[in-house]
């Protein structure tokens, strides 16, 4: 049985056939890509359970691709940087990639990295079915989201966090927890929890200084809170 379809975005062909095989060998169903304009076109047409997808392209960058293709595309992003590239890292995660990898990085870390994303991102949770907070409303099963009646576009590593901290109102949930609970390997500087917090609070509406839902307690952790 298939662990999933991804699309590898990646314009080195020895890099790219040697992943190919490992992934294809762990169980994965793996298209290849080497091009950045080509690739912002087959994500959403595709719709891959995730892609794994290289910053430095021909055509567009991968950050430019993950940009294009976040609003049509719910599924996984992973990203490949260079090894202490922390602005590629930075930049990644705020328009909207699930994870990032460094380079080179072993073939087994980045198929664990890909399993855990896929388990989160299918919902594999023992928890309830829905979430509702005034008018948020969260749905496990399809992985949707709506605020005042309107879907939200929630990439799969937001929706998981949103899902984390609404259905905990009124607790203080630490960064550690936090990423424990998405991904044990994901960024341990708490870099990528902030700029998924971020992202949720422009999805949410939250004003900057004056958040209505989701609130910083600072040196420990993040409090969402249901409107009043």
């Amino acid at each position: 049985m298939s662990l999933g379809r991804l699309l590898l975005v990646e314009d080195d062909k020895r890099l790219a056939d040697l992943l190919k095989a490992y992934l294809e060998q762990a169980g994965f169903v793996v298209d290849c890509e080497g091009d950045g304009l080509r690739a912002s076109m087959r994500i959403p047409n595709e719709q891959p359970d995730a892609v794994i997808l290289d910053v430095g392209l021909p055509g567009i960058d991968g950050l430019e691709v993950c940009k294009r293709v976040r609003g049509e595309y719910g599924g996984v992003i992973l990203m490949l940087t260079a090894r202490g590239d922390e602005l590629d890292q930075v930049l990644g995660l705020e328009l909207g990639a699930d994870a990032y990898v460094t380079k080179p990085t072993s073939p087994r870390v980045l198929v664990a990295r890909l399993k855990a994303l896929l388990r989160r991102s299918r919902g594999d949770w023992e928890e309830e079915e829905n979430v509702s907070s005034g008018p948020l409303s969260l749905e496990r099963k399809s992985r949707s989201a709506r605020l005042h009646g309107s879907d939200m576009h929630l990439s799969s590593g937001e929706f998981d966090l949103l899902w984390l901290l609404a259905s905990r109102p009124g607790r203080v949930l630490e960064r550690e927890s936090l990423l424990d609970a998405l991904d044990h390997d994901l960024d341990t500087s708490g870099r990528a929890i902030d700029m998924m917090i971020s992202r949720l609070r422009q999805h949410l509406g939250d004003k900057p200084g004056k958040p209505t839902w989701i609130r910083t307690v600072r040196g420990m952790g993040y409090l969402f809170m249901s409107p009043e």
